[in-house]
């Protein structure tokens, strides 16, 4: 039963709650995930420092893991709970969190076919059956069935393991399409024995893990459960099997369901900012529906209103704000003391966690450059109350100017645009991609609650900035597109995407896009998608049932331009991390835009486009062509200064073109340095 806290911000959110023996003070978890910062499984400085930060932040449960249970289930750099020499590492890390307020879980692991071979000496790894990882590439072999005791036995020691360190409860990895949902779904079952073929028997290998689990640990002690409530898998299950699994697990003991969605294989997105915030809050009111322990909701929470809505009408107990609280680890501490205007949120672009995981880097994060870097990096006063000039409001620019303020400088910001968020803005207009404003918008709000004077509309040259008499100077004047030699480019039928997406140039029905890189591709987003039905007509049409679902599917795939994208290179979106590409490359298939690879614009004419195709020339019909080749960085205000400012630093587009996530963290930087 939920208790309202009353005379505070989101009393639902901030209400106390039990979970067995173990009390939270409010209903926030910052659920496990893969951080890199332990590459040989052992608890490090930066591992503890970064946890600790957000149990002063104020979330009431840390989840740590994925923590494999055994030598043959996990990756490098994670959290290993394997091994009693890892147990004092791991009581460092359990102490200072415990310390900070909030309560810390160890989330059992084992990835069963997710493994790579590579990462266990070679070895196969196994699972229920020999079924090929989408994900590795590999074949596992099957577990023999006197093997499926031992595999278990794992999970129940790596428990006692836990309690040894100090934590409070564990949580049994069962979601993602890891080892227990791999015996679980019979796309990766096909055991003809007494844990394969019914749902049943594919279900006993997860039950019986739950008991050794329970048998060691103890009645009071708190576990917990991760859990799909749909796999998103064709052939696998919806939430209605995942019901009846929760429902069985229930009755062994469970105290507390944790719900996210799919596979890593699931074509379905579960994390980029194409989700909309909360989206998969359902399944765990599909869960709660048939279970008497409290039910955790999960995936594309980052707000506290957003919780606050899931928990007060009774979808979910408590909300997962993970990545939320990788952006900012005092959300719920500015939430409660209402300052949610002031949260950094996370804006689901995967450029600092997921994508850099995948490249095998520790995590850090757009918003939050300090992610990770909280052992070794303190934002401290300066020596010395300097006069900071710095010049230019977007992302690296804002940044900058509120870590110099917050160490006690002196700042102006000035921008010659009439708004701050430089083209962190343009993404207002591409589908699946607005909610990256939020992320200038936060910044803005944390800036103006800065002694920082700000002018906008204000073109800052050399006898400005002589006149300003800064100690130091930052240039963050961004970069402007660059536009390729070719042939005719002057046409009138010519654009940039710059301007296409800040809506000064209009196009016609057919256009053509010359680059496909991120820039390219999403303005081929924004241009394909016009014309297409929005949400509201779209539960307008089916709630009333005005058209057959027949007829709504064209109305909602297909716009009113043709969209034709040329890229020179033998692959589109190059510059999009892995983690979103596939996310975009979907929705222009969808959308029905062309993507031309390896071939090259020659000449532009009346009618169009000629390319160069494999030595061959062709021309490609079009009413409007709009560049998307790359920018080039505005930086001559540096070499002009360097005779009136002894201290000059250059950040973001304006030191080189790059991408959100590396404007941000040179902005940081700079704050630091001046």
């Amino acid at each position: 039963m939920k208790t309202q806290t009353h005379g505070v911000p989101y009393p639902f959110l901030f209400s106390p709650i039990r979970i067995n023996h173990m009390h939270l003070t409010n209903r926030i978890v910052m659920t496990a995930m893969h951080l890199g910062y332990t590459p040989k499984g052992e608890v490090t400085d930066q591992l503890v420092e970064f946890y600790a930060e957000r149990s002063r932040g104020g979330v009431g449960l840390i989840i740590v893991g994925g923590c494999p249970v055994d030598e043959y289930g996990g990756m490098a750099g994670m959290v290993s709970l394997n091994h009693d020499r890892f147990i004092p590492g791991l009581q460092k890390l359990t102490r200072a969190v415990k310390g900070g307020g909030a309560r810390i879980a160890a989330q059992l692991y084992q990835a069963g076919r997710y493994t790579h071979s590579a990462m266990i000496g070679g070895r196969k790894p196994f699972s229920s059956s020999a079924v090929r990882s989408k994900l590795t590439g590999e074949i596992p072999r099957a577990l023999e069935l006197d093997e499926i005791p031992g595999v278990q036995d794992k999970f129940a020691e790596a428990a006692v393991r836990a309690i040894n360190a100090g934590f409070d409860a564990v949580e049994i990895l069962g979601s993602a399409g890891y080892l227990i949902c791999q015996f679980l779904s019979p796309i990766t079952n096909l055991r003809d024995d007494a844990y394969g073929g019914s749902l049943a028997n594919r279900m006993r290998f997860g039950l019986e893990v739950v008991e050794k689990v329970r048998r060691a640990v103890g009645p009071d002690y708190p576990v917990i459960i991760r859990l799909a409530g749909n796999d998103f898998m064709e052939g696998g299950h919806t939430n209605k099997e995942a019901r009846i699994f929760a429902s069985e697990l229930d009755k062994k003991g469970i105290d507390l369901f944790d719900i996210t969605g799919g596979w890593h294989e699931t074509r379905v997105p579960q994390l980029t900012m194409h989700v909309p915030q909360g989206a998969f809050r359902y399944l765990a009111q599909g869960i709660k529906s048939v279970v008497r322990a409290p039910v955790l909701a999960s995936n594309r929470i980052n707000d506290p209103s957003l919780g606050e809505e899931i928990i007060r009408q009774g979808e979910a107990d408590m909300v997962t704000m993970a990545r939320g609280l990788l952006a900012d680890p005092y959300l719920p501490d500015k939430a409660v003391k209402g300052k949610a205007n002031l949260i950094y949120h996370c804006v689901a672009c995967n450029q600092g966690c997921f994508d850099r995981i995948f490249q095998l880097r520790p995590v850090t994060c757009l918003v939050n450059p300090r992610a990770g870097l909280e052992w070794n990096t303190k934002i401290a006063p300066a020596p010395r109350a300097k006069k900071v000039l710095v010049i230019g409001g977007g992302p690296a620019g804002m940044k900058a100017a509120c870590t110099a303020a917050e160490r006690g400088h002196k700042v102006l910001l000035v921008e010659k645009a009439s708004g701050l968020g430089g083209q962190l803005l343009f993404n207002e207009s591409i589908p699946g991609r607005k909610e990256i404003v939020r992320a200038a918008r936060d910044l803005e709000n944390n800036l103006r609650a800065l002694p920082v004077e700000i002018r906008l509309s204000t073109e800052a040259n050399v006898s400005f900035v002589e006149s300003a008499a800064p100690d130091a100077v930052i240039i963050a004047t961004g970069a402007t597109p660059s536009v390729p030699d070719i042939a005719g480019i002057r046409n009138e039928k010519v654009v940039t995407a710059w301007d296409v997406l800040s809506g000064k140039k209009e196009v016609g029905r057919h256009v053509v896009i010359i680059g496909g890189n991120a820039v390219g591709l999403e303005t081929a987003l924004y241009l394909a998608q016009q014309g297409t039905i929005s949400p509201e007509v779209l539960h307008f049409l089916v709630t009333t049932r005005a058209e057959s679902m027949e007829s709504i599917e064209p109305l909602l795939n297909k716009g009113n331009k043709n969209v034709t994208v040329v890229e020179m290179t033998g692959r589109a979106g190059q510059d999009i991390g892995s983690s979103t590409r596939w996310t975009v490359m979907a929705e222009l298939k969808r959308l029905g835009v062309s993507v031309i690879t390896s071939s090259k614009a020659v000449e532009m004419k009346e009618e169009g486009v000629i390319l160069d195709r494999d030595g061959k020339r062709e021309l490609l019909a079009a009413d409007t062509v709009v560049i998307a080749a790359g920018s080039l960085s505005v930086n001559a205000l540096a070499g002009e200064l360097e005779d009136l400012v002894s201290e000059i630093h250059v950040v973001g587009d304006a030191r080189n073109p790059r991408n959100a996530l590396e404007a941000t963290r040179e902005g940081w930087l700079a704050g630091l340095k001046v």
